[in-house]
């Protein structure tokens, strides 16, 4: 079982299309790789993989369908090498229809494998959309970044996405609590109906009568552990468009997200995917450089490794020297 103490698996999601998650979640890769951590990223947008791509692997040798269809028995022998060194990668597959919907044995295998790979962290890069592979996927990783950008219709689909995960897991959590389940499932749907019309109303009317079920799912929301990144900001105050999302999280679901950080709208970002050269992304004096490296201190703090040797290498490297250079495997050039 995953130890949410220690957050080193992060799955991120966002609900909307689009919106740069697999960006989002190869910039940190590389930022903590070059921070010196050994780092797995995870393509997990089963049936519409892309982040092998955006590393410029073309024909991946094994992919994720080979761990879930018992090609291979662990999930680690899925792991390829990058260009760069301490990162690694689990390809999703692009091309079979039977790899968007895994089987309950075969989801529940590949969570399990996942807290065993060896690293010091694991990235997940989420399909789009609130299915519950998805939505699993994204409740199972300690830490959930729930990405969007200043658009209204951005802000709307990522709270959407955060309230689908919350009731996904209070559901399989209360399953057999068939007058609760119902009440969670009117809620959800906004069941003209129903008696409530919020988790925050219902937590309140069910806090005398049913204490043992109050205080259980307020141990979820506690350990509902989220994280919030505003991408492509334009415009001042865009930056504070999460806080949106943090007001509405916290008066109807009771969750209290902290805001991880901002990625500016940056040109060089455009480049790195058109020229599948990632190593654009931390490009000196690019704002996604900039934006990218303070999420990934934030990550190494959460993670429990800001003790000495994370000061010292952030004070010596970062604040003086800068990030330091991406190391090349040798006989590997990036794209």
């Amino acid at each position: 079982m995953l130890n949410s103490a220690s957050i080193r698996v992060w799955s991120i999601g966002g609900g909307k299309g689009g919106i740069g998650k697999s960006i989002l979640t190869l910039g940190l890769g590389l930022v903590l790789s070059r921070l010196g951590r050994q780092v797995i990223l995870i393509d997990g947008d089963l049936g519409g993989a892309n982040l092998h791509t955006l590393l410029g692997v073309r024909y991946p040798a094994v992919t994720l369908e080979d761990f879930l269809q018992g090609k291979l028995k662990r999930l680690e022998d899925a792991v390829i090498p990058t260009a760069y060194e301490g990162l690694g990668l689990i390809c999703g597959a692009d091309d079979i229809l039977g790899s968007a919907n895994p089987t309950h044995s075969q989801k529940i295998k590949l969570l399990q494998e996942i807290a065993d790979l060896p690293a010091d962290f694991v990235l997940l890069d989420l399909g789009a959309g609130t299915s519950f592979n998805i939505l699993d996927l994204f409740n199972y990783s300690p830490g959930k970044i729930a990405l969007c950008t200043a658009q209204t219709t951005s802000l709307q689909s990522s709270y959407g996405f955060i309230k689908a995960a919350l009731y996904r897991k209070l559901s399989l959590e209360f399953a057999k609590q068939e007058e609760l389940f119902r009440l969670l499932a009117q809620i959800d749907r906004q069941d003209a109906a129903a008696s409530f019309t919020s988790l925050a109303q219902l937590l309140e009317k069910i806090r005398d009568f049913a204490p043992e079920i109050y205080f259980r799912i307020k141990r979820i929301l506690d350990d509902f552990q989220l994280f919030l990144v505003v991408n492509m900001v334009r415009a001042e105050g865009e930056e504070r468009s999460p806080e949106i999302i943090r007001t509405v999280c916290s008066e109807y679901l009771r969750l209290r997200p902290q805001i991880l950080g901002t990625l500016d709208y940056d040109p060089v970002v455009e480049q790195a995917v058109n020229r599948t050269a990632p190593q654009l992304l931390l490009h000196g004096k690019s704002q996604a450089a900039a934006g990218l490296l303070q999420m990934a201190k934030r990550l190494l703090v959460l993670g429990r490794l800001s003790g000495r040797d994370y000061a010292l290498k952030t004070r010596e490297n970062v604040e003086e020297r800068g990030l330091p250079p991406l190391v090349l495997l040798p006989g590997q050039t990036p794209s």
